[in-house]
């Protein structure tokens, strides 16, 4: 018996292809259909474009979401999805100093509710510590004024976490060290 095949799944080569015959009203018309289409295709273009006053707010809405849950209403916790926002704005604009932010505020967000509700979870202390190192390593790319509030910030997680036990507060310790001290 002959295994079915598979038709081929559609690339972004296929994509760009069908655009090249858009002209500039048929083009707009589709980002158009695209922006109203989901809240995800606004938050890009308006973070793309620098619009509003705040481009970081819908990121840290989402970090705050999904790594501070309201556990009365039984929401749960992703450290994926928060890894998503900032992923997100990275695609959208890139900027170290907007990336250095959320991964700050994620820390912030992640050990504010360790602290809080005295939640313990070996994959999420792991995930924390994790964007605690990719921040110090974009800090470290920012201008010295650029970097003393952040840093300041993520002393302030460092010290939090050496309340949550697995080691976490040490393994930052440690990042600290190596990336501040050097």
């Amino acid at each position: 018996m002959k295994k079915p095949t598979k038709a081929p799944q559609p690339t972004w080569a296929n994509v760009k292809a069908k655009l090249t015959s858009f002209d500039r009203v048929g083009l707009l018309g589709l980002i158009q259909d695209l922006y109203a289409s989901h809240k995800d295709n606004q938050t890009f273009l308006h973070a793309r474009f620098g619009l509003g006053e705040d481009i970081l707010k819908p990121y840290k809405e989402k970090l705050d979401r999904w790594l501070w849950p309201d556990v009365l209403r039984d929401q749960d916790t992703s450290a994926l999805k928060a890894k998503q926002a900032i992923s997100s704005y990275k695609k959208a604009v890139g900027d170290p100093a907007g990336l250095a932010e959320l991964m700050v505020f994620y820390c912030e967000c992640a050990a504010g509710f360790c602290n809080d509700v005295g939640y313990q979870d070996d994959a999420y202390f792991d995930a924390l510590v994790r964007m605690f190192e990719q921040a110090l390593k974009i800090i470290a790319q920012l201008s010295a004024s650029g970097r003393r509030s952040l840093i300041a910030r993520l002393d302030k997680v460092r010290t939090v976490s050496h309340n949550f036990g697995y080691g976490v507060g040490d393994d930052m310790d440690s990042l600290i060290a190596k990336y501040l001290e050097q």
